[in-house]
């Protein structure tokens, strides 16, 4: 049974998938650049948007190009960052589920943190308790930092915290904290991807989940 659980943001808690294919797309369309398909978004996310940038656009552009596609990214999805983002199946209930129990329910994400932050208040409320994103002060993940300094903040041992993702990136991060790591398995991300990692647990639904968290065999 876990005091503290630490969750990955996209392909985790919410599908942001459509919204971020829908501004990089934008992005590349202004610099008349080729675009990807939807599906192709899982395997450049996760890393930040300074990396997705990188990856979406063609192999050897400028620094002058990156931030422009940047700048051009960031203001479509600034706008339109909710447009078909949803939480995923059983997400809401888990979470007031675990709160109202007293687990404490936090988030580390490589995503811009007022991004995250606007997101999870609106699809949240009151239910997620912290935040650590991208440009908080803290190094991206898989680094550790953010998640041991979550776990500091709110008085949980690293014995008592649990960090649940769906992608390597989100694993790295768990084995680097020296925290038990679940994998979920509707995200972005293959289960041979998270298999490899040697996640703790691996769930296929929020009520599995739930059970890890809370300790049910």
């Amino acid at each position: 049974m876990y005091k503290l659980a630490i969750f990955d943001l996209d392909g985790t808690l919410l599908n942001t998938l459509g919204d971020l294919a829908a501004a990089g797309n934008h992005a590349l369309k202004q610099m008349g650049k080729p675009c990807h398909a939807e599906e192709s978004y899982k395997l450049f996310v996760g890393n930040g948007i300074p990396n997705l940038i990188h990856r979406i656009l063609p192999e050897g552009h400028s620094d002058e190009e990156h931030q422009h596609c940047y700048e051009l990214f960031a203001a479509y999805y600034s706008e339109h960052k909710s447009d078909r983002t949803v939480s995923y199946d059983g997400i809401n209930a888990l979470l007031e589920r675990l709160n109202a129990e007293g687990v404490i329910c936090v988030v580390n994400t490589n995503k811009a943190h007022d991004f995250s932050k606007e997101l999870l208040t609106s699809c949240f409320g009151n239910n997620i308790s912290d935040l650590i994103g991208y440009g908080a002060g803290f190094p991206a993940k898989p680094a550790p930092d953010a998640a041991l300094e979550l776990c500091r903040r709110h008085g949980a041992d690293i014995r008592e915290a649990i960090y649940i993702g769906d992608s390597n990136v989100d694993m790295q991060t768990a084995a680097a904290a020296g925290l038990d790591s679940c994998a979920v398995l509707w995200g972005f991300r293959s289960k041979e991807e998270l298999s490899a990692c040697s996640p703790k647990f691996m769930v296929n639904s929020a009520e599995e989940l739930y059970s890890v968290i809370r300790g049910i065999e």
